[in-house]
């Protein structure tokens, strides 16, 4: 298997593909379609049928992702800022939906460029949205996150109704999205589902060592010692294949089922606290691991997914516990050429250079 392969799903379903716009398959703009989840998403789509257009704009020099899809039939790259509307109105010409996946991911990237963060995740997020009547898009599916659920003060599931209590920049952006598109549901013609998504893990072509199970595994594998921080504290975890089938299920949904929704997007089985998580690396690899305590992250909650399995029958279909012996594998037998190397090539640690902190929208 190579990187490239990772991204793919085990089989290609091509039937019953609605027809688009412009009298072909329908097509779907992914919005941060080179990035960890999209580089994954855009290979389903197409194995399903769909015309893919991928806007990225390679905030992490990451162009080696795209490779084995440029020239797939009915793939489209367009290459710029979602926050220029010249390359918006480019990147939505003949596309029937939209995935907004784009951001600064994570808490580290956003405290490190704070502006930026403002700019791609609230500002340039926005306008994209308010552009979207006016080119004729159906659905338009937001990937925001569990971290709003942020410090949970009991051990009970939080589920889509709970407070949000988001702790940190890029949370707070997430939520202060997700706020400006429900308080549009009445004014625009788009269809609109949310989805909290749990923290991600898998393999993908455009990998990321810096998600916790990944960068367990990864260190855990090398032998690298590991520092755990608050080693009690829980998270939700979603395998990147998980989140591409549940945004495709959102948009073949009935549109009455996910109009204005909010969904969790996880398994109830993949919340793990980090101390439940080097138990499962233990299982297969001895490897040095220090617990730590009182760490920077606050951040505590599990979550429940029973909302998107009884209202759309989704079901997550890879555990933690299968992908363990599989992430150690692919380090030992060299799948990822530049491993040892912690910086932007496998995470998303710094901007390339020559990105503006903020563009008129």
């Amino acid at each position: 298997m190579t990187l490239q392969d990772a991204g793919l799903p085990q089989a290609a379903a091509k039937t019953a593909i609605p027809t688009g716009k412009t009298g072909g398959p329908a097509r779907i703009c992914v919005v941060g379609g080179a990035g960890y989840v999209g580089s994954v998403l855009t290979r389903v789509l197409l194995a399903r049928g769909y015309g893919v257009t991928a806007l990225d704009t390679f905030l992490y020099d990451h162009g080696f992702s795209v490779e084995g899809v440029y020239d797939e039939p009915g793939y489209r790259l367009v290459k710029g800022d979602l926050r220029d509307k010249d390359v918006v109105a480019r990147a939505l010409e003949g596309v029937d939906h939209v995935v907004l996946l784009a951001s600064l991911v994570g808490d580290p990237i956003s405290k490190k460029y704070p502006d930026l963060t403002r700019s791609v995740n609230l500002d340039g997020s926005q306008a994209l949205y308010d552009a979207l009547d006016a080119h004729g898009i159906d659905r338009f599916v937001f990937t925001s996150t569990c971290s709003n659920y942020g410090l949970r003060e009991d051990d009970s599931l939080a589920d889509e109704s709970s407070e949000l209590n988001p702790l940190s920049l890029y949370a707070e952006t997430k939520v202060g999205f997700e706020r400006f598109v429900l308080s549009r549901l009445h004014e625009q013609q788009v269809t609109p589902t949310l989805l909290r998504i749990a923290t991600a893990f898998g393999l993908s072509p455009r990998m990321r060592f810096d998600l916790t199970v990944n960068e367990f595994g990864r260190a855990m594998a090398m032998q690298t010692p590991l520092d755990v921080y608050d080693k009690d504290t829980w998270r939700p975890y979603a395998h990147v294949r998980d989140i591409s089938a549940a945004i495709l299920k959102v948009i073949e949904a009935p549109a009455k089922k996910v109009a204005g929704e909010v969904f969790n997007v996880g398994s109830d089985a993949n919340n793990y606290t980090k101390a439940m998580l080097v138990e499962e690396f233990a299982r297969h690899v001895d490897a040095p691991v220090t617990f730590v305590e009182k760490g920077i992250d606050a951040r505590n909650y599990r979550v429940s997914f029973s909302k998107i399995r009884t209202q759309l029958g989704f079901e997550a279909q890879h555990s933690v516990a299968a992908f363990v012996p599989q992430l150690i594998s692919a380090v030992n037998d060299g799948l990822f050429g530049r491993v040892e190397e912690i910086n932007g090539y496998y995470g998303n640690y710094q901007v390339r250079d020559g990105v503006p902190e903020s563009l008129s929208v």
